[in-house]
């Protein structure tokens, strides 16, 4: 099963949550995703062995995808 978060105030919010198999649960995180790319946020997916990386769309097999707003600095 795949979960797609948001990282804000309280935590995390869920977004999305589908599973394999399941077409219109995916077609609806991906909507979501898109949604939350728009307004400028980052997603990171976790990997099998623990590490993370970046990513421009919703990787369907991964089992959760974090957005967050970008670092920022000066």
């Amino acid at each position: 099963m795949g979960r797609l978060i948001r990282m804000d105030r309280t935590g995390h919010t869920t977004l999305a949550e589908w599973a394999t198999g399941d077409e219109a649960a995916l077609v609806g995180a991906r909507d979501a995703f898109a949604h939350e790319r728009e307004r400028g946020l980052i997603a990171s997916a976790n990997g099998p062995d623990g590490t993370a990386e970046v990513v421009r769309e919703l990787p369907a097999a991964a089992e959760l995808v974090i957005m967050r707003r970008p670092i920022a600095g000066g």
